[in-house]
C-alpha cells in the first residue's frame, strides 16, 4: 500500500481567474436547469471554489461551496457524504457575499492580501532582448520591489526584483550572453524573486506594463533562449493510452465495430497532432497487443509525463443501445455513484491482477487531493474541447458530463490522469459516428484544444 501511495506527488492548484462570486453565481444558474451536464457543470464550481475557500481559509465561502456541492451531487447521484458531514461539523452559518466596493481606506488596509491573492505570473519570454514577465492580471507599481546587492568577496553584483505575486510556472533558470545568472522563482507565499547575477556592473532598467514587466540588461546582450520560455511546449510530455488491446477487445457494438480499433484510430490522429504542435508524445501501445493496466500508467511515469489520457469507448446492453450515447471524461476518485461504478467494471474487467479488491479500494481512500484536482481540471478541459470541436458540424452530440470514478487505470499515475469515454459504440447514430475518419480527427483535435488550455492554465 505504501508503495502505491508513495508514487503520488503534490501539484499545485492552479485557480480560474474568475472571482468567487461569479464562479458561484454561474454555478448557482446551473442548478435551475433540468440537465444532468448542467448539474456537472455546477458540480465541478462549487468544488473548484471549495478548494478556493480552503486556499484563502474562508469560512463562509467553504460554507457556500459545500452547500452547493451536496445540493448538486445530490442531484447526480454522487457520494457527496463527506462534505455533509463537514458541513454540519462547521458552526457559522454565515453566508457568502459578494465583496462590495470599498473605500481608499479600505483598499490600502487590504493591499497585501489582495495582492497575495490575485496576481500571477503565467509566462516568460525573451522580446527583442528584453526579459518579459507576463501576469494574469494588471500590475501596480507597488508590486514591485527592486533593489541591487554587491558581494565584495565574490566580487558579484546581485539585481533583485520582488514582485507580490505567485507563480503558475515552474522554477527558471535563464540565460544570457554578458550576464553570469537569472533566476527566478517563488521566494515564499506572496513574493516571486527573480535575481540577475554578473560578476561587473550592469545596467538594469525595467518598465511595468499593463500586466507585463519589461526588463532591459545592457545594451549589445543577445539572448541565448527560445523566444517563449514558458510554456514550453517542447519540454510537455504526453502519454496517449488507447484502451484496450490484443486479446482484450473492449466493448464490441454496432454492427460488431470493436472498441480497440476505434480508440487506437482517434489516438494516433491525436498523437499527430499533438506532435506537430511540439509536444512530445507517447503511446502506451502502437499496435493490437494487450497491456496490463498498472503497466501503462508504470509506462507513463518512466516517462515522466504531465500527463496521461486513456482513450475508451462505452457500450450498453442491446436492450438500452439505442437510448444511451455521449461524450464522457472521468477522473481517478473513490466515487461510488452508479453510472461511474458501471462504466469503472467494465473497464477494470479485463484485468484485475495486480492488486486485490481490498487492496484497490483502500488505495483510492487514500488518494492525494491534490492530484484528484488537477486530473479534474484536466478531465474538464478535454470534455469542453472534444464539445467545442464536435459541435461546430455534428448536431445532437450528447455531453456526458464530467465524473470521477474507481478506474484502475489510473491508479499509480504521477501526474494528472483522465479516462476519456469518446462515445457508446453500441448507440447505431454514435457508433456509425465513430468509425467515420472525419469525426475522429475532430475528437482528436478537441482533445488537443482541451490539452493546451489545461496547459495554458496550470502551468
Amino acid at each position: 500500500m505504501l508503495r502505491w501511495c508513495s508514487l503520488l506527488v503534490i501539484f499545485a492548484i492552479s485557480l480560474h481567474a474568475l472571482s468567487d462570486a461569479k464562479v458561484l453565481k454561474r454555478a448557482d444558474a446551473f442548478m435551475k436547469s433540468n440537465t444532468k451536464s448542467e448539474y456537472f457543470r455546477a458540480y465541478n464550481d462549487y468544488k473548484n471554489i471549495y478548494l478556493r475557500s480552503i486556499m484563502s481559509d474562508n469560512k463562509t465561502l467553504k460554507i457556500q461551496a459545500l452547500k452547493g456541492i451536496v445540493k448538486s451531487g445530490n442531484k447526480l447521484h454522487i457520494d457527496v457524504s463527506k462534505y455533509s458531514r463537514e458541513l454540519a461539523t462547521i458552526k457559522s452559518k454565515t453566508s457568502y457575499i459578494a465583496p462590495k466596493s470599498k473605500t481608499i481606506a479600505d483598499n490600502k488596509k487590504n493591499t497585501k492580501v489582495k495582492i497575495k491573492s490575485s496576481h500571477k505570473l503565467q509566462s516568460i519570454y525573451w522580446k527583442d532582448e528584453r526579459l518579459v514577465l507576463e501576469f494574469d492580471k494588471k500590475l501596480k507599481q507597488n508590486q514591485i520591489n527592486y533593489f541591487t546587492l554587491y558581494d565584495s568577496k565574490k566580487q558579484k553584483y546581485k539585481y533583485v526584483f520582488d514582485i507580490h505575486a505567485s507563480m503558475l510556472i515552474k522554477s527558471k533558470k535563464l540565460k544570457k550572453d554578458g550576464i553570469s545568472r537569472i533566476k527566478l522563482a517563488q521566494f515564499d507565499t506572496k513574493t516571486i524573486r527573480l535575481v540577475i547575477e554578473n560578476n561587473k556592473k550592469t545596467k538594469i532598467r525595467y518598465k511595468q506594463s499593463g500586466n507585463k514587466i519589461l526588463i532591459n540588461m545592457g545594451k549589445s546582450n543577445k539572448a541565448i533562449a527560445d523566444k517563449y520560455i514558458s510554456p514550453s511546449r517542447g519540454a510537455k510530455v504526453i502519454v496517449i493510452d488507447p484502451g484496450h488491446g490484443g486479446k482484450d477487445p473492449g466493448a464490441v457494438g454496432y454492427k460488431n465495430y470493436r472498441e480497440k480499433i476505434v480508440v487506437m484510430q482517434i489516438a494516433k490522429e491525436l498523437q499527430k497532432i499533438l506532435k506537430n504542435r511540439g509536444y512530445k508524445v507517447y503511446m502506451t501501445r502502437e499496435k493490437d497487443k494487450f497491456i496490463k493496466l498498472s503497466k501503462r500508467t508504470a509506462y507513463a511515469n518512466k516517462k515522466n509525463a504531465d500527463i496521461f489520457i486513456s482513450i475508451h469507448a462505452n457500450a450498453v446492453g442491446e436492450k438500452n443501445a439505442k437510448k444511451v450515447n455521449g461524450i464522457e471524461c472521468y477522473f481517478l476518485s473513490p466515487s461510488k455513484s452508479k453510472r461511474a461504478s458501471r462504466v469503472a467494471e467494465k473497464e477494470n474487467k479485463a484485468d484485475m491482477s495486480d492488486m486485490n479488491r481490498y487492496g484497490k479500494k483502500s488505495f483510492l481512500n487514500f488518494l492525494n487531493h491534490h492530484k484528484i484536482v488537477a486530473s479534474n481540471k484536466l478531465a474538464i478541459d478535454l470534455q469542453r474541447g472534444m464539445l467545442g470541436a464536435l459541435n461546430k458540424k455534428y448536431k445532437n452530440v450528447h455531453d456526458g458530463g464530467v465524473r470521477e470514478g474507481p478506474f484502475w487505470v489510473l491508479v499509480g499515475a504521477q501526474m494528472p490522469a483522465v479516462l476519456v469515454e469518446v462515445g457508446f459504440i453500441s448507440h447505431p447514430k454514435e457508433a456509425r459516428r465513430l468509425v467515420n475518419r472525419d469525426y475522429q480527427k475532430r475528437l482528436a483535435t478537441g482533445l488537443a484544444f482541451g490539452i493546451e488550455r489545461y496547459f495554458k492554465n496550470n502551468r
